[in-house]
Formats: C-alpha cells, structure tokens, sequence
C-alpha cells in the first residue's frame, strides 16, 4: 500500500509517516516508481510508535523501545546497560505525567457526578 493509505489506517498524516521515517523509527520499500510502499506491519509500527509518542515519550526513547522490541522478536539481547538506563530515567516523568492525568480525569468525573447531567463519564475510560 502506499503512504496515504497507510496513514490513514494508521490514524496519522502522510507527513507524520515520513517525519518518523526521517527519524528512523520507520523503513519503507520503494516501488519501481519510487513511491513508498508499506506492508499491514508497516501499519502495526505506525501505531505503536503513535501510542509512544502520544504518551509524552520522546522519539529519540521511541526509537530504542521500537528497536528493543524488534531485537526481542528476534530473540536477541534486548537492553544494553545504556539503554536500560535512559529508559528508568524516563519513569519518573511517565509517572508524574500519569499521575496529572489521573487527576485531571477524576476532577473531570467528580465535576459531572455533581451536575444534573448525569452522564456515564467512566464508561468512556
């Protein structure tokens, strides 16, 4: 399939596809053409660096948790000394940014618990 088609299943923008790619979280082929073409685990890769992303984890901890996970597909060692590292020094922002969130969403269901608009918040969580 091609970049469009492949963003959109994506959820993302063809830019965004080729913003990864130019950070090398992502390679494609090219066709006779020259046009990118992406596979359905082309797609798969796209989403899961999208979560990582969205999560607040910077590109540069996306490509080492990306390429870990692909070192382990492969049964090989996953996580040198350095790696590990720069991975526990990311937790604790994760966790203050997990923390602000929970917060936020229960501020959010109390506010709408105390309304007449008894709506089922949770059920969106």
């Amino acid at each position: 399939m091609r970049i469009g088609e492949a963003a959109r299943r994506a959820g993302l923008s063809p830019r965004l596809v080729r913003y990864y790619e130019q950070q090398g979280l992502l390679s494609s082929e090219r066709a006779d053409n020259g046009y990118r073409t992406y596979t359905e685990e082309h797609v798969e890769r796209l989403r899961r660096i999208a979560g990582l992303v969205q999560s607040g984890i910077p590109t540069r901890l996306v490509k080492v948790l990306v390429e870990a996970e692909d070192a382990e597909a492969r049964q090989e060692e996953t996580c040198p000394v350095e790696v590990a590292e720069q991975l526990v020094a990311e937790l604790g922002p994760i966790e203050e940014r997990i923390a602000c969130l929970t917060r936020s969403r229960d501020s959010i269901c109390a506010f709408l618990e105390r309304t007449r608009h008894q709506i089922d918040a949770r059920a969106t969580s």
